[in-house]
């Protein structure tokens, strides 16, 4: 069974401290950055360590040294070991990518939390994260190893990513691209091998996109040969057909700008696209509005935008838009349109009366 990005903050909420994680999934879907993101966010300090890149112990354990009051070799600690005694997550990235011998020092700091006989500060937690496919150079991990892992498959859904696109200012046309060819967000790697191609897409690559077009708001073929570097040859001619044929206004042009100039592009959209701006709006709204004017300029063009899908007869688009707006789903957008755009509240409820 397969675990989304939802089930894996409930696993790590859970999870007792001495009990090790293992995520098992492709490269690229954010294994790493959730991870960071969520410990973070708690208060941990997180220490990756790429055990791939690990050619000796003792860029583990550290050198050893004599110990000039017993006489005995003691070893010195790394760079990243803690001593102020505070628990951190210690994450092992590439497990199944180190050399056998380091390996070997991973047992002892699995299973008892030491390394060399020094222990990690108590509440500490380790979480390994390793890919799995045919693609890759990988080291067979010793049975002993792997029991001490709690192991969950990771698959983050493509509504994952879209959650965390829009939140996380990802050039809207790629969002949109996604929500309508959800099987680009992942790198297809029989396709790659097939077509000899040397890249594809994946999450972390259409994040490097958005960085670089984000400040173009037109692209053309000027653009092509430095998106083919980052999300493929085919990506690329997929993402570009798709932006021929869609013409779709971001949410931040509705909310904030002149509603007037943005009707006319959302005139040629499809009930299904609307949806999807539907939740593109109610997104932007959630995270709130941190400059000054732009709370209210959004008081003015969301109820715009709701009359319009009225006068173009989207009542479906309509009935989509107020099934979105739940204390659940959207508790602050639903706080936002109830306090400053009354009107919208009494057309919404009109609307239910009506249906």
């Amino acid at each position: 069974m397969t675990v989304d990005t939802e089930q894996l903050y409930f696993i790590l909420e859970n999870t007792p401290a001495e009990q090790n994680i293992m995520l098992v999934g492709r490269h690229g879907i954010g294994k790493s950055r959730i991870l960071e993101e969520y410990y973070t966010g708690k208060g941990f300090k997180v220490v990756t360590l790429f055990l791939g890149q690990m050619s000796d112990p003792g860029d583990l354990i550290g050198l050893p040294e004599k110990d000039e009051k017993t006489g005995k070799t003691d070893f010195l600690l790394p760079y990243w070991f803690p001593t102020d005694r505070k628990p951190v997550v210690l994450f092992l990235d590439e497990l199944n990518r180190a050399r056998p011998e380091v390996l070997q020092t991973i047992m002892d700091l699995t299973l008892n939390r030491k390394l060399a006989g020094k222990a990690l500060p108590m509440g500490s937690r380790i979480i390994s994260a390793v890919n799995n496919g045919n693609e890759y150079q990988l080291t067979d991990l010793d049975p002993a190893l792997v029991s001490r892992f709690n192991i969950y498959e990771f698959a983050p859904s493509v509504e994952n990513w879209l959650d965390w696109a829009e939140n996380s200012g990802i050039d809207s046309r790629i969002i949109d691209f996604i929500r309508e060819n959800p099987e680009f967000l992942d790198s297809d790697a029989s396709y790659a091998e097939a077509a000899n191609l040397e890249r594809t897409p994946d999450r972390r690559s259409w994040e490097r996109a958005s960085d670089v077009i984000r400040k173009f708001p037109e692209l053309s073929d000027i653009h092509k040969p430095i998106l083919t570097g980052i999300i493929g040859t085919r990506g690329t001619g997929m993402f570009f057909r798709f932006l021929k044929e869609h013409d779709i206004p971001s949410a931040s042009e509705i909310l904030f700008g002149n509603f007037e100039d943005v009707s006319s592009r959302l005139e040629k959209l499809s009930a299904p696209l609307l949806s999807t701006v539907n939740a593109s709006l109610f997104r932007l709204v959630e995270k709130g509005f941190e400059k000054d004017g732009l709370g209210t300029q959004a008081a003015k063009n969301l109820p715009a935008y709701f009359n319009f899908l009225g006068t173009k007869g989207q009542k479906e688009v309509q009935a989509h838009f107020i099934n979105l707006c739940s204390a659940e789903s959207f508790p602050e957008t639903l706080v936002f349109i109830s306090t400053e755009c009354p009107e919208l509240y009494r057309a919404m409820t009109d609307f239910i009366m009506d249906s």
